[in-house]
């Protein structure tokens, strides 16, 4: 696998476990893992909004963000293709626990109910991305989770189109080149047809 460090994540799963999933793609190189480092996990966890990501990053957060993706990767597909979910590594995952509601005030006087963390452990850390995916694999249509249409590119995304006909990861990215593609095969074809 191609460890070439890239800082950039793509956000565009449209739910935090497909972007999990998503931090390795497809490059002409082969696979690129957009982790290369804990800190490059604790970038992308407060990219994705989980408070844990406070502070410095425990040891060990790497690999364990690096199995969690596996595991939600291969829990993603079985559950595509309909297949029986090999789901122990996932509550593992989830056991990690420690996290509780907590009520607060809010400037307004209502009161606000959030869910708090603890974040001594990689898995602690992680617990929020292993519930989000718990979540996606109970209560998801996966009739609008997909793979990018791209042969090129192994992005998932969750359609929330309206239409519900969201075929590329992105249009700026593979929707685009194919566009381009069939531009040029439709031109091919028109200077064929012309010089017979």
């Amino acid at each position: 696998m191609n460890t070439s460090h890239a800082p950039e994540f793509r956000q565009l799963g449209d739910h935090v476990a497909l972007d999990l999933i998503n931090t390795v793609e497809q490059s002409s190189a082969g696979p690129v893992d957009r982790w290369q480092s804990d800190a490059d996990v604790a970038g992308w966890l407060a990219l994705a909004g989980f408070a844990a990501a406070q502070g410095p990053a425990p040891a060990g957060l790497l690999e364990s963000a690096r199995g969690l993706r596996e595991t939600v990767r291969e829990l993603v597909a079985q559950r595509k293709a309909h297949a029986p979910l090999a789901l122990s590594a996932l509550n593992r995952a989830l056991a990690a626990g420690g996290s509780h509601l907590e009520l607060a005030p809010a400037d307004d006087g209502s009161l606000v109910m959030s869910r708090r963390y603890p974040s001594q452990t990689a898995a602690q850390w992680l617990l929020p991305v292993a519930e989000a995916a718990a979540d996606l694999l109970a209560h998801g249509d996966f009739g609008l989770v997909r793979k990018c249409e791209s042969d090129a590119c192994s992005l998932w995304f969750y359609d929330r189109t309206r239409s519900h006909k969201r075929r590329w990861c992105s249009m700026a990215l593979c929707g685009n080149r194919h566009k381009v593609a069939a531009f040029r095969q439709r031109e091919a074809a028109d200077a064929s047809a012309k010089a017979k």
